[in-house]
C-alpha cells in the first residue's frame, strides 16, 4: 500500500523524514490544511489534543525552507517552556531523518535558562532556519538585535488559547509587529475565544478555518464519576488508588495551592505522589519531569499545565480532584489518557456545581459511569439526575404531608414528635394512594 503522504509531493528530504517516522496515512487536520500551508496560505486550525497538528505544520514548513538563506524563516510560539522543548526535539529529529543536519539549524529560546549564554550560542552558531520558543524569550531576544525575524517567511501560535489564557497574546502581537506584513500566520488552537477573534482580525485577512469535529474522547475511554458528598477529596483518591493499577496516573486540581495540599495530604496517607504545575522553580520543574519520564512516580498531582503545556507518556488514568469550569478543560485533561488507541480511564469527583458541566458534557455525546468507591471495589452508583429527582420527589410529599397536619391552638409538651408523628403517617397514605394499581 502506497504511502498516503506521497500526494502533497514533498522534497525528497521530507519523504525521507516521513517514512522513517512511520506515518502512512495523514489525520484529518493533516489532509485539510498541509497544501494550504504549503501554498503559502494563513490558517486557523482548531481540532482537539492528539489530532496530529504539530506534524501538519511542521511537515510543510520543512519542505518550503530555503537552505541557502541563514536567516530566520520560520517562528513557533508555544505556551510553555515543557512545550517548547518537546518540538525542538521533534525539529531536531526530522532534520536527523531527512539527513540536514550540515544545512537545517533550528534554535529553542526559553525562559529559565541563561540568556548570556543563549546569546554567545546564537552568534557563535549562526542564524537558525527555524526558532522555537515561548513569545517572552523570543521577543527579548529581537528587542536587543540578538537574532530578526523580520524575513522570517511563517509564524506558527500554537495551543492559541492557552497562549491566552496564560497572557503571553501581548508578546505575540509585539513579536508579530516586528515581523514582515505579509507573514504568513498559522494558528492552532481547541477553542476560539472572542478575544481571540479580535487578535486574530488584526493580522489575518480570509484565513483558511479549518475546525476537526473529532470525538473528543477516544472510544477507548472509560469515564467515571464520584459523587463527593463532603468527603475529604484525599481519602476518595486513596479508596480509588486501591481499586486501580496505574501504569501513570494523573491527578488534576483547579490551581496551584489546591494542588500543593493535595499532594501533601496524599503524602501523609502514604502516597508516593509528584508535583507539577506553574509556581515550581523551572529546575525543580525539570527535575519532576525527568522522574516522571523514569517511572519515578505513580501518581503525579497537576494543574491544567500538564493537560495542555507537556506531554506526559503512557498516562493510563486521570483523576480530577476537582472538575474544570470550562468543558474545553475537561478534554484537555482526559486527552491525557487513551492515547495512540491505548485504553484509558477518566475518574471525576464532583459537587452539586459541577451538574451544569456534566450535564453540558453529556449532551454532547460523554458518557458516564456514575459510582462509588469502597475497600478497593467499585460500586453502582446514582447519577445526579436521578439524585435530584428523588430528592425533589420526597421534598414534595413532606409538603403535602405537612399541609394536612393539624396545628391546634393550644399546645402541650412534646407536640412537635406528635405532629411529626402525624406527619409521617399522612406520607405513608400518599404515597400508597400514588402508586400504580397493578393490572
Amino acid at each position: 500500500m502506497e504511502n498516503e503522504f506521497k500526494r502533497f509531493r514533498f522534497d525528497p528530504a521530507i519523504e525521507k523524514s516521513i517514512q522513517q517516522l512511520g506515518f502512512k496515512k495523514p489525520t484529518d487536520i493533516q489532509q485539510k490544511i498541509i497544501p494550504d500551508i504549503l501554498n503559502g496560505s494563513s490558517v486557523v486550525g482548531q481540532s482537539h489534543t492528539g489530532s496530529g497538528k504539530t506534524h501538519a505544520y511542521l511537515l510543510p514548513l520543512f519542505n518550503n525552507i530555503d537552505e541557502n538563506r541563514q536567516e530566520v524563516q520560520s517562528v513557533i510560539t508555544v505556551p510553555t517552556r515543557e512545550l517548547a522543548k518537546q518540538i525542538h526535539e521533534e525539529v531536531k529529529k526530522m532534520i536527523r531523518y531527512a539527513d540536514k543536519e550540515d544545512n537545517w539549524k533550528v534554535k529553542l529560546l526559553v525562559g529559565g535558562t541563561d540568556k548570556k549564554k543563549m546569546t554567545e550560542k546564537l552568534s557563535q552558531g549562526g542564524t537558525p532556519q527555524i526558532i522555537v520558543g515561548t513569545p517572552g524569550r523570543i521577543l527579548d531576544m529581537v528587542t536587543n538585535d540578538v537574532i530578526s525575524i523580520y524575513k522570517a517567511n511563517s509564524f506558527v501560535i500554537d495551543e492559541a488559547d492557552l497562549m491566552l489564557d496564560l497572557g503571553f497574546i501581548n508578546d505575540v502581537d509585539q513579536l508579530l509587529v516586528r515581523a514582515h506584513k505579509d507573514i504568513q500566520l498559522l494558528v492552532f488552537s481547541a477553542t476560539i475565544p472572542q478575544r481571540l477573534e479580535h487578535f486574530f482580525r488584526k493580522y489575518l485577512e480570509n484565513p483558511l478555518h479549518v475546525k476537526i469535529d473529532d470525538k473528543p474522547v477516544p472510544e477507548k475511554m472509560e469515564q467515571r464519576l464520584i459523587a463527593q458528598k463532603h468527603r475529604d477529596e484525599a481519602d476518595i483518591i486513596i479508596e480509588i488508588s486501591k481499586a486501580i493499577h496505574p501504569y501513570l496516573a494523573v491527578i488534576f486540581t483547579n490551581g496551584k495551592n489546591l494542588a500543593d495540599d493535595l499532594a501533601a495530604s496524599l503524602q501523609q496517607k502514604g502516597l508516593d505522589v509528584g508535583l507539577i504545575h506553574g509556581g515550581l522553580k523551572p529546575r525543580e520543574r525539570k527535575r519532576v519531569l525527568k522522574d516522571i519520564q523514569n517511572l519515578r512516580y505513580q501518581y503525579i498531582v497537576a494543574t491544567d499545565l500538564a493537560s495542555r503545556g507537556i506531554d506526559i507518556k503512557g498516562v493510563s488514568h486521570v483523576i480530577n480532584a476537582q472538575l474544570p469550569k470550562e468543558e474545553a478543560f475537561y478534554i484537555h485533561r482526559t486527552g491525557r489518557t487513551a492515547r495512540a488507541g491505548l485504553e484509558g480511564t477518566a475518574i471525576s469527583l464532583y459537587n452539586d456545581q459541577d451538574v451544569k458541566l456534566i450535564s453540558k458534557l453529556e449532551q454532547n455525546g460523554f458518557e458516564f459511569i456514575y459510582c462509588d468507591v469502597k475497600n478497593g471495589h467499585w460500586q453502582e452508583s446514582k447519577s445526579w439526575n436521578e439524585r435530584g429527582k428523588r430528592t425533589k420527589s420526597t421534598n414534595n410529599l413532606d409538603q403535602q404531608a405537612w399541609q394536612q397536619v393539624k396545628r391546634k391552638k393550644k399546645v402541650k409538651p412534646g407536640y412537635k414528635k406528635k405532629m411529626k408523628k402525624e406527619q409521617e403517617q399522612i406520607k405513608k397514605r400518599i404515597a400508597k394512594k400514588a402508586k400504580p394499581k397493578r393490572k
